[in-house]
């Protein structure tokens, strides 16, 4: 990715039990990255919750690595979507 692009980082999306399932995280998500203005989302992904990362994908995201932050941390995917062209 070339220096300077601006990138929002999603940090955390997380829904009440009741409202799985609903589209209501997939509706949050594209409210507050399409509000910004970014040219791309990054994101971190516990890869041992293989329906998250798939889920990510079905939104359009892309896993580019992994990382493991510390040593007693799970690995995380690094997820990325390109927003704008």
């Amino acid at each position: 990715m070339p220096e300077g692009v601006p990138v929002f980082g999603l940090s955390e999306l997380l829904v009440l039990k009741e409202w799985r399932k609903t589209g209501t995280s997939q509706r949050l998500h594209d409210a507050v990255v399409s509000s910004r203005g970014d040219e791309v989302a990054t994101l971190l992904v516990d890869v041992a919750h293989p329906k998250v990362v798939e889920l990510y994908e079905r939104w359009g995201y892309e896993k580019v690595g992994e990382q493991k932050p510390f040593e007693d941390s799970p690995v995380f995917g690094v997820m990325v979507k390109r927003l704008r062209a």
